[in-house]
């Protein structure tokens, strides 16, 4: 089940965050989405363009926190995502923010 929350910001707009299954498939590793946009229901329209299809945000269990609402500011895209961090093991250095088109890209043909 998909985890998320919405923080809305005084200029009006929302950030929300989602944790979403991987879409690359590999087994139970989950994907941390932010987008900001002018409402919930656009923001999370950017992601069903994406191909998220099914892209539900049900209640605010899991809402951005202050560094990541920081960190999608700062994006031009506006749409960042890595690795949701383990439960199991909070204290461990979590990785960068990467822009959508690095999850979304082809890996090359193989000769």
């Amino acid at each position: 089940m998909a985890a998320g929350g919405f923080c809305k910001l005084p200029n009006g707009s929302v950030v929300v965050a989602m944790n979403l299954p991987s879409p690359a498939g590999s087994g139970s590793g989950c994907v941390r989405f932010l987008v900001v946009a002018q409402n919930r229901a656009r923001a999370l329209t950017r992601l069903r363009n994406l191909g998220l299809r099914a892209v539900y945000l049900r209640g605010n269990a899991a809402p951005p926190t202050p560094d990541e609402i920081t960190a999608v500011l700062h994006h031009p895209d506006g749409l960042i995502w890595r690795t949701a961090p383990d439960s199991a093991l909070p204290e461990l250095t979590q990785e960068l923010w990467h822009p959508i088109r690095a999850l979304l890209r082809r890996p090359a043909p193989q000769p």
